[in-house]
């Protein structure tokens, strides 16, 4: 019969329509931004920052390496490695960026820098709302705007962050008992190298 196709394509348009009104998981509307959808753990927007415990100075993770400048595709990350230096997160002395901004309008959220940090100090928030009336100077983030807290990290994104922590904790621990041994090697050799000018 002519016109069947037509009327089947309207039965399933019909039932959709009237199933959208009812069907509690195809109520998608979501009346923004007085109700917000959950966003998954893995969404990433633009990157931030890491500093551990209180201080987002003292506590920055990370060291001017300008590894994440370098491999950034569109270059819109911008670093000045300070002049000074100061304990990273197993008391080594290191650099630290005196300036790290970030341009957002040209940032395309790929996540090479986050990839390619070997500090853990750089990941990809979740923050999407920074529409701004200025172009240039107000989608520019700088080192205080992108520094946020661990805590914030473990907030957003729970599971990874417990993975990046005990990496990290195993990573000092290492450094640590390496530098005991090392320590007492040298302890032991003073000590031999005494005894052996004591009989001479």
């Amino acid at each position: 019969m002519i016109g069947t196709g037509i009327l089947k394509g309207m039965a399933v348009t019909a039932r959709n329509f009237v199933g959208s009104y009812f069907e509690k998981d195809r109520l998608t509307t979501v009346q923004y931004p007085e109700e917000r959808s959950p966003l998954p753990e893995n969404y990433r927007n633009f990157p931030f920052l890491i500093y551990d415990d209180n201080d987002p100075h003292a506590g920055l993770r990370c060291v001017a390496c300008k590894i994440c400048e370098k491999e950034c595709p569109p270059q819109c990350i911008y670093i000045v490695k300070s002049d000074d230096k100061k304990p990273d997160y197993m008391g080594k002395p290191q650099f630290y960026p005196k300036v790290f901004d970030i341009d957002i309008s040209v940032c395309m959220s790929c996540q090479i820098c986050v990839e390619v940090c070997p500090f853990e100090a750089i990941k990809m928030d979740k923050e999407f709302e920074l529409s701004q009336r200025e172009r240039f100077d107000h989608l520019l983030l700088r080192k205080e705007q992108l520094s946020k807290s661990n805590g914030y990290y473990h907030k957003i994104h729970p599971v990874e962050a417990e993975a990046v922590d005990t990496n990290l904790a195993d990573a000092a621990a290492a450094a640590e008992a390496k530098k005991k041994a090392a320590a007492e090697a040298a302890v032991k050799a003073a000590a031999a190298k005494a005894a052996a000018a004591a009989t001479a």
